[in-house]
């Protein structure tokens, strides 16, 4: 197994992880470009020895490569070439779907959904992951559904409605996916006072045996042993 160095690019920080214990951050924002950002992390992670990255990115990715500048940093992402900025191996996935990789406990099917800025959301099966876009879909009242349940919504509904809706919103995808159990992260996940059944609260730190677990190898196969499908 590589010592991993994993990356967890968020709208306010970009939270950098050797170990469940060693971790550092410094601000993003929505002027954070690419080349800002690697000036960052060499100066953060001093003293650090790894030899391989994991990226999680809050915006689409596709086969390891960046298809859209996100929505609360500076642009230029898509035409990043990660592996020649920072000198080592990378592998980039969306950021809810590595955070959803590490979630991962039982067997089944998991439904992740992330209540941060927005809505993050990936399917877990197996040895397969399913980044997922469900934060775009449209609902009665709102543009998109993350509008809802995001941090917006919070602000504007009040924890005890935004409760409710959130409640509302995850059981019906359970049965929309046939998931076996859904996991909420996301820091406004613990804002949930009580989980409907199946549903359980996960934790920011699941991110770490995600971006780990990237690495993994089937030992006969000598391939990746995680199937992303994106």
């Amino acid at each position: 197994m590589k010592n991993v160095l994993v990356v967890d690019i968020g709208g306010t920080n970009v939270k950098l992880m050797i170990s469940r214990d060693e971790k550092r951050k410094f601000p993003s924002g929505p002027k954070l470009t690419p080349k800002q950002m690697v000036k960052a992390i060499e100066k953060t992670v001093e003293g650090w020895d790894y030899d391989a990255i994991s990226i999680g990115f809050p915006s689409v990715v596709r086969d390891g490569k960046i298809l859209r500048d996100p929505k609360h940093l500076g642009t230029g992402w898509v035409d990043w070439n990660p592996e020649d900025s920072l000198g080592k191996p990378v592998r980039v996935i969306n950021d809810a779907a590595m955070q959803a990789l590490g979630s991962y406990h039982k067997d089944g099917r998991m439904l992740f959904l992330g209540l941060g800025t927005g809505l993050g959301s990936a399917l877990v099966w197996d040895d397969n992951l399913m980044p997922l876009e469900l934060g775009d879909l449209p609902y009665p009242g709102e543009k998109r559904i993350e509008d809802r349940i995001g941090v917006n919504g919070l602000e504007k509904l009040g924890r005890k409605v935004w409760e409710q809706e959130v409640t509302d919103i995850v059981t019906k995808l359970k049965l929309a996916f046939v998931a076996d159990y859904i996991v909420l992260g996301g820091g406004n996940a613990k804002q949930m006072k009580e989980f409907p059944k199946g549903v359980e609260l996960g934790h920011n730190r699941n991110v770490y045996p995600g971006g780990i677990r990237l690495w993994e190898v089937d030992p006969r196969s000598r391939k990746p042993k995680w199937n992303v499908i994106d």
